[in-house]
């Protein structure tokens, strides 16, 4: 019997409170990105305020007050704007990929053609002091701003060709990864979906063994406040 004993469906999760931060255009928010393989979705705990995403045919904005809960799949590139102390639980796909590797931010073009210089745009200097990271960490959200608005403004003018080179380079960025995100995938989601046939199937043919291997996990946050690419992070190792 193939058993899988991480989150359901292999779904990670972290409690995000958004950065205040203003940018160039007045909003307060995260820095705007795309995931290439992973869904991800919110639900809003706290605060007010709203998600800005663009997709090859719109931009759109979608508000978040408590209660309310929004996801998206690959491709839409999105923004969170924190109008009043927004608060979210962030809803992973493949078990965390999105904040382990499958993101790549919307900076300006001679920022995405050689991998170093992305590199060395988009990463945070992890062991520095929290003033240092927080100084690197708004500095790569106003750049990838700049990035967002020139995109928003190209597909809202009916052009869509600045955004299909974005995700031209998102994907030439992301290549040598893959087989690394491939492997979290098997463990993760794959085996979550193929615990699940195998269960169904037993109960066609009336067994019910698998009940008794029954577990129950419960985990306090790895780390507390981390810089992320839209807010401070609790997160779970899981």
């Amino acid at each position: 019997m193939v058993t899988f004993e991480g989150p359901p469906g292999a779904v990670a999760v972290s409690h995000l409170s958004v950065y205040d931060w203003p940018a160039a255009d007045g909003l307060r928010g995260g820095t705007p990105h795309l995931h290439l393989t992973c869904s991800e979705g919110y639900v809003v705990v706290g605060g007010s305020g709203s998600v800005q995403t663009l997709t090859a045919s719109a931009f759109q904005e979608t508000p978040l007050t408590p209660g309310a809960l929004v996801w998206f799949t690959p491709g839409a590139v999105h923004r969170l704007v924190n109008d009043d102390g927004l608060r979210v639980i962030v809803l992973m796909q493949n078990s965390g990929l999105p904040e382990a590797g499958d993101a790549v931010l919307t900076l300006p073009p001679r920022c995405l053609a050689d991998p170093d210089v992305y590199r060395a745009a988009a990463t945070l200097p992890g062991d520095a002091a929290e003033d240092v990271q927080e100084r690197a960490a708004r500095a790569r959200r106003d750049l990838a701003v700049e990035g967002f608005l020139v995109l928003r403004e190209a597909v809202e003018g009916g052009d869509p060709e600045p955004l299909a080179a974005f995700h031209r380079a998102a994907a030439a960025l992301v290549r040598p990864r893959t087989p690394e995100w491939r492997s979290r995938w098997e463990k993760g989601a794959a085996t979550a979906a193929a615990a699940t046939a195998a269960q169904l199937d037993a109960l066609d043919r009336g067994e019910a063994g698998h009940l008794a291997d029954a577990r129950v996990r419960a985990e306090r946050p790895s780390a507390r406040g981390r810089f992320g690419m839209c807010g401070r992070l609790d997160v779970y190792r899981t």
